[in-house]
């Protein structure tokens, strides 16, 4: 087991509404690092109960090779949101979670003017995921303004909800490369490594979890 501290049950019961079923017992968190097509990467993604996806994602489109799956039950993003043509598709029926780090510091309370209207948001609370997070990492978030990737932060929502399930990681280019000071979407544009994160720490996490036989990760 992951020795993480459980979020509160709202946030579980919240997320168990868009899975496949209330208890599953398979989830995958899908990075943004651009992937080579693999097809059994793409099957064990959409095979999953549970899908959660980052920012400006991507999905495999009809016809072309298989990477990194279409099914997607929730996003998590950020209000420096990059949106992909994906982000939107089929918006009704996914949860949209917002995490909000900078808030704890000089982030405004606004979202992009090319928010759909109809389109609601859970804001995450900080107490609840971005801290304990940080204290898992060592970050001085309260501090020093550092916490952890958006992408870190839906393993850590997926984590922390489903621990009993086994979860499977992907498009996590900071496990390999921990001091890369730029990075590559698989949307295809890039942008530096922010200086409000530490993703060798993160990298250190993520690949401890591997180690418990509840997370593996898809290269």
């Amino acid at each position: 087991m992951v020795d993480v501290v459980p979020v509160q049950s709202v946030m579980r019961s919240l997320v168990d509404v868009y899975a496949e079923h209330p208890e599953p017992r398979t989830v995958a968190v899908v990075g943004n690092m651009p992937m080579a097509a693999n097809e059994e990467r793409a099957k064990a993604i959409d095979a999953c109960d549970l899908v959660f996806r980052v920012n400006g994602f991507v999905t495999d489109e009809p016809g072309a090779p298989p990477t990194v799956g279409s099914r997607c039950h929730v996003v998590v993003f950020n209000r420096a949101l990059r949106a992909t043509k994906y982000v939107f598709e089929n918006y009704r029926k996914r949860l949209y979670l917002m995490v909000e780090p900078g808030r704890l510091h000089w982030e405004p309370d606004m979202l992009p003017g090319w928010w759909p209207e109809d389109l609601g948001l859970v804001p995450v609370n900080n107490a609840e995921v971005t801290l304990p997070l940080s204290d898992a990492l060592g970050l001085p978030t309260r501090a020093e303004g550092t916490w952890a990737t958006t992408g870190t932060m839906a393993a850590w929502i997926a984590r922390t909800c489903y621990p009993e399930a086994e979860l499977l990681l992907t498009g996590y280019s900071f496990i390999d490369d921990p001091n890369q000071t730029s990075w590559m979407h698989a949307a295809g544009d890039s942008c530096i490594v922010g200086p409000e994160h530490q993703i060798a720490a993160e990298g250190r996490l993520l690949d401890s979890w591997t180690k418990t036989g509840l997370t593996r990760l898809l290269r």
